[in-house]
């Protein structure tokens, strides 16, 4: 799928496992399904809101291996290919085209602080390794996150970089000087739960008076289906429609981004609820709530799950 486009919801699928914290397959089947039940464009995995820094690296290439295999086609999968070793994460984004991904995101490493070129190195390492449409994400919340001169010299340099992924607030400008640099080849998704979804979407009509917005979300799979119809509303000008809705997921992102180790608990409890998932286990080392935090996670649930049953109903009338 080189000419992969995106516009619509592209979540992250969380790594499901066993009581013995073990990779549950069967359960990963299920979540793959239910990525495509709600509409999504596309799906990820496995990045941070997959536990991706608590697995082995042949943990890693079997996740991806094992949801291409059960996709069949049905869903374009991006195979995240993330290790501090520029020289690995080619050898991932080898291994996982090979296994049938249709592309391949990478994290920046951020340990250390290093200079724009030295990104541009590492990336062009990884993107040169397959003919895959390429992904970089940059999630950086000690520090600045790159922008449109990397972005137009990557672009020069590798074709097949498609598509930023930023997560930080505020970004319109930035996502506006992305594009114009890149004549519009590169496009942006937000992160973040798709917190910032609303003030950096453009309606079509909008888009098509010049108006630049992102491409994309890249949030959560377990709301990703009530993300999809706010992003569908706003894509029609509905926009009165797509914030009331908003406004009625926006507490239950703002709790789980409180840290991201709670975030694994809430959407692995969440879509337990929703009846995907039948065990909310998070591998060690792990976050233990406390009583006063499981009673509003529980309350946020609920909530959300009735707002699904709703759209759900909405959206198949």
């Amino acid at each position: 799928m080189t000419d992969l486009q995106i516009d619509g919801v592209v979540p992250v699928i969380s790594t499901p496992f066993r009581d013995d914290e073990t990779i549950d397959a069967d359960a990963l089947s299920r979540l793959v399904d239910f990525s495509i039940e709600c509409g999504n464009c596309a799906a990820c995995l496995p990045a941070y809101g997959s536990e991706f820094y608590k697995l082995s690296d042949n943990e890693r290439l079997q996740i991806v291996a094992l949801a291409c295999e059960h996709a069949g086609g049905r869903i374009p999968l991006f195979a995240q290919s993330n290790h501090p070793s520029a020289r690995v994460a080619a050898d991932m984004a080898r291994r996982n085209a090979d296994a049938g991904a249709n592309a391949i995101s990478i994290a920046l490493p951020r340990q250390f602080a290093v200079t724009e070129d030295d990104l541009l190195r590492y990336s062009e390492r990884i993107a040169s390794a397959t003919d895959l449409p390429l992904l970089i994400q940059d999630f950086n919340p000690g520090g600045p996150t790159i922008g449109a001169s990397y972005a137009k010299r990557l672009k020069e340099a590798c074709p097949n970089f498609r598509w930023l992924k930023l997560e930080e607030p505020m970004m319109g400008a930035k996502v506006r000087e992305i594009v114009d640099a890149t004549n519009g080849s590169v496009g942006v998704l937000e992160g973040w739960g798709g917190l910032y979804m609303i003030e950096l979407l453009r309606s079509r009509q909008e888009e098509a008076q010049g108006e630049v917005g992102i491409c994309g979300i890249m949030p959560a799979l377990s709301i990703s289906d009530v993300l999809g119809e706010i992003y569908r509303l706003v894509r029609e000008g509905r926009s009165g429609e797509a914030n009331d809705l908003f406004d009625g997921i926006a507490p239950y992102i703002l709790f789980s981004l409180q840290n991201m180790e709670l975030y694994h608990h809430v959407e692995k409890k969440t879509l337990q609820a929703r009846g995907v998932l039948d065990s909310p286990v998070v591998r060690d080392l792990r976050l233990t709530l406390d009583s006063e935090t499981s009673v509003r996670l529980n309350v946020l649930i609920e909530r959300v799950t009735q707002l699904t049953r709703k759209v759900r109903t909405t959206t198949t009338r």
